[in-house]
């Protein structure tokens, strides 16, 4: 449906418009018509509607319009669905003198995207006069100029078209000339003033003429020149020119200096009269001016500047002939120059759309980016191909003429490659090819498509014991290769349960750096460690999440002193025991047995002799706690002697505690043990209970003593090769509770210098009372050699060494000085006997040792 209304020059402003819209456009393309020099804000039509779009979500889709030209007119208001005026349109401008004017627009609009073709013809107006270049024109012409002679003159241009173009000229009424025009095919005619009547000079020599050009608009608008002529004499040849159109064909690439084309005309008169000299005539272009020249004399025209088959395909050229004559006569020499193109112009790519950001789990084949091909060659040289790099997930869709899509195309990973730089290149079909690139960066939004990982499969974490509350255990880190909020990391604690306790008890969590605290002081002793789940969590939609074993590790401290378990204190740290005034060197005292509740170096236990009043009598194991006499008592030492034992444990600081130890030496005829266990004992039982021990020690020892003198008597049978003396026992007493002392016996440094006049006893005897009766053998003692003949143990020299001759008829050396046997040289025994002696000088005597006859005898029933 077309509407046409009236205009009115004197309106600054058009308030009616022409308005077209094609129903049945193709591919949805709508058209609308307009008048030239609308007002900005004039109403083209409601695009919105004719879309059939919702004019509530045009701002929601980003609806917007875009001119193919470089100045945009046309604007739309996204509350109404209006497509206004944006600035004033003028045809002329726009399109020259087209038959035609489109202004060609695209509309897009957003989710989903599409692109619609919008085509806007600008209709004409009359709202340019005719205009002739020069307001007057000026001829001579000669009186002889024979008629039908006709003056080419210069025409109006009218910047309008169609109807509202030049359409007619009028010549103001005269005597001698007439008017014609003459069409070019492009232009509707030169006005040309024929002679129709011959001139007299001396009747009249100047003629003035108006020429009157007129529109066909509606109302007609009009534009005049004046032609003056002054009518000469005689010359009465004019040149003739060889050819009435010259044709050149060009191509647009041409180099300038080019000779175009040679323009002769000949004149039959004769000298000046017959020198024909070359100008551009008066009507022609300034653009003909601009690119060619012409020499006046030989009537070469060259090219002078760049042609460009895209502005102009044509030039049309009038040469004027006039001769040197007196009233020189004058021709018109027409040119038509004919420019063919060259491939001289790459494509060029106009972005319509393009999405900057697609999130990485987008749908293959999304539109991404929409793009228009142009190029200003020719047809034949603008078929052009698109294409972009390999190795991305996208592609080009030609999705109509010189119209490409860049859609996905592949999986996307945004963890892989965070943004796409695209480069799309296109290239014409011409000879040579011409190419334009153009580079689109595409950048990938994060989804929350991967879960945090710890960095370790497990943490352990240690701590000691005794720990302030809230001091830092530890801490465990996890990365997440998403982005942003995806990758904002939140650290927690999985409920559980230690010791039926919450695990929100002992530990917490910096839910932001993952540091672990301690939530209560630990104790070693109570717990050695425990294990924990900590979840790391994203802050994505939805949120993932992973676990992760977290093992703390309670480390021991040195805070537990050393604790004695035997024997027990009776009252404070003390306790008292008895041994007998004949006890021999190496008897055991008693056994101090001591722990410690801490662990590993902690717990390891050492026990020294702190205090005594003779340090010469006993020493102490180091890693045992036994209590040895290292000599026999002397008149000179005390009855009560008072030993204090220092039990210390390895830790750092180490920890320690004594425990003082009250002998009372007891001679054999006495009969009062005063041992703390019987202080509460009086009366008549207490002297009863020494009767009955006695009988039960006599009879014990009675029947040892038989069973002793049985095996001894049964083993010296059993061996040939040793002598009576040996099996009999060289010796009258038999040794009595005689121990092997331990490794770690402590001698003290004043023991040698008290003892270095006195040989120590070289047998001891058994006593039947004492308790924990042990054999300890020296680590680092060696074998002995062990003569058959004289039943000794053969050593090196080696003072104060017990040896004793084991089942494998070993010797073995002991004493209470382990320096001196470390340093000893003793040889394997070939053979030996059960027994045991005291090595004093160069030879060990050696008598069987009762309790060692007794256990092989037991083991033998």
């Amino acid at each position: 449906m077309v509407f046409l209304l009236n205009y009115r020059e004197s309106q600054w402003l058009v308030h009616s418009f022409i308005l077209m819209y094609l129903s049945e456009s193709v591919h949805g393309n709508i058209r609308y018509s307009i008048p030239e020099e609308l007002g900005v804000g004039a109403f083209v039509g409601n695009i919105a509607e004719d879309l059939g779009l919702n004019i509530n979500k045009l701002s929601e889709r980003m609806f917007r319009v875009a001119s193919e030209n470089e100045r945009q007119y046309l604007t739309v208001n996204l509350k109404t669905g209006a497509l206004l005026i944006k600035e004033k349109i003028d045809r002329e401008q726009l399109c020259e003198q087209g038959l035609s004017c489109v202004l060609m627009l695209e509309a897009a609009i957003e989710n989903p995207l599409k692109i619609y073709r919008i085509e806007v013809d600008i209709i004409d107006i009359n709202d340019n006069a005719p205009v002739f270049q020069r307001k007057e024109v000026s001829l001579e012409i000669s009186e002889l100029t024979p008629l039908g002679t006709v003056f080419p003159l210069q025409g109006a241009i009218d910047p309008d078209t169609g109807t509202n173009s030049v359409r007619s000229y009028h010549l103001s009424p005269n005597q001698h000339f007439t008017l014609k025009s003459q069409p070019d095919g492009r232009q509707p005619g030169i006005p040309e003033l024929e002679l129709q009547r011959n001139l007299d000079r001396e009747q009249e020599p100047n003629l003035e003429l108006t020429l009157t050009a007129s529109d066909g608009g509606n109302p007609k608008k009009f534009g005049t020149t004046q032609i003056k002529i002054n009518v000469v004499d005689a010359n009465d040849n004019a040149p003739v020119c060889e050819q009435s159109i010259y044709h050149v064909t060009i191509a647009e690439n041409t180099p300038k200096n080019t000779l175009i084309v040679k323009v002769t005309a000949v004149d039959a008169d004769e000298g000046l009269n017959g020198d024909v000299m070359y100008s551009f005539s008066d009507h022609t272009p300034d653009k003909v001016r601009e690119a060619f020249s012409l020499d006046a004399t030989t009537g070469e025209i060259r090219l002078t500047g760049f042609l460009d088959f895209e502005e102009s395909d044509r030039y049309h050229i009038s040469v004027q002939a006039k001769d040197r004559g007196p009233y020189s006569l004058a021709v018109y020499c027409n040119v038509l120059v004919m420019v063919t193109d060259v491939n001289d112009n790459s494509p060029e790519i106009i972005m319509r759309t393009t999405l900057s950001t697609i999130p990485e789990n987008v749908s293959p084949d999304t539109a991404v980016s929409v793009f228009r091909i142009t190029d200003r060659d020719s047809q034949n040289t603008a078929e052009v191909s698109c294409r972009i790099a390999g190795g991305i997930p996208f592609r080009l869709i030609n999705s109509s003429k010189n119209y490409y899509t860049l859609v996905t195309h592949g999986v996307i990973d945004r963890e892989k490659v965070s943004k796409y730089n695209i480069t799309i290149m296109c290239k014409d079909a011409g000879s040579p090819p011409l190419s334009t690139s153009k580079r689109i960066q595409v950048q990938v939004s994060d989804i929350n498509d991967n879960a945090p990982r710890f960095t370790q499969p497990s943490f352990a974490m240690h701590i000691i014991e005794n720990n302030v509350i809230g001091a830092s255990i530890g801490s465990v880190s996890a990365i997440d290769p998403d982005s942003n909020q995806n990758a904002k990391l939140s650290f927690s604690i999985l409920n559980s349960l230690i010791d039926n306790l919450p695990v929100s008890t002992y530990i917490s969590i910096n839910s932001v750096n993952g540091v672990i605290f301690a939530q209560q002081s630990f104790d070693f002793e109570q717990i050695t460690g425990f294990e924990v789940h900590v979840k790391v969590t994203d802050a994505g939609s939805p949120p993932l999440s992973s676990n992760v074993t977290v093992n703390v590790i309670v480390v021991d401290q040195n805070d537990n002193a050393p604790v004695i378990v035997s024997p027990l204190p009776a009252k404070g740290s003390e306790i008292e025991e008895t041994i007998p005034r004949t006890a021999e060197p190496g008897y055991l005292v008693t056994k101090i047995t001591a722990t410690d509740a801490d662990s590993g170096m902690n717990a390891k236990l050492s026990y020294q002799l702190h205090l005594s009043n003779d340090e010469t009598l006993f020493t102490v194991a180091q890693e045992t706690g036994e209590i040895w006499t290292i000599r026999q008592f002397t008149s000179k030492d005390s009855l009560r002697p008072k030993v204090i034992i220092l039990v210390r444990d390895n830790g750092t600081p180490s920890l320690s505690l004594t425990l003082t130890i009250n002998l009372y030496v007891q001679d054999d005829k006495t009969a009062t043990i005063p041992t703390t266990g019987m202080l509460g004992i009086t009366g008549p039982w207490k002297s009863d209970l020494k009767f009955y021990l006695m009988i039960l020690f006599g009879t014990t020892s009675f029947i040892l003593l038989l069973a002793i003198i049985f095996l001894g008597i049964k083993v010296c049978s059993g061996r040939n090769e040793v002598t009576n003396d040996f099996c009999c026992f060289s010796r009258g007493n038999s040794l009595h509770g005689i121990q092997k002392a331990s490794v770690n016996l402590q001698i003290p440094p004043k023991y040698t210098q008290a003892y270095e006049n006195e040989s120590l006893p070289q047998q001891f005897r058994y006593d039947p009372v004492m308790n924990d009766l042990l054999f300890l053998k020296l680590h680092d003692s060696a074998p002995s050699m062990f003569d058959v003949k004289t039943g000794t143990c053969v050593a090196t020299k080696h003072e104060n060494a017990l040896i004793s001759i084991n089942k494998d008829m070993d010797c073995e050396a002991y004493s209470s000085r382990p320096r001196d046997l470390e340093q000893s040289s003793i040889e394997r025994c070939s053979s030996g006997q059960y027994g045991m002696g005291l090595y004093t000088s160069d030879k060990c005597e050696v008598e069987p040792d009762p309790r060692r006859l007794v256990e092989i005898h037991s083991r033998a029933l």
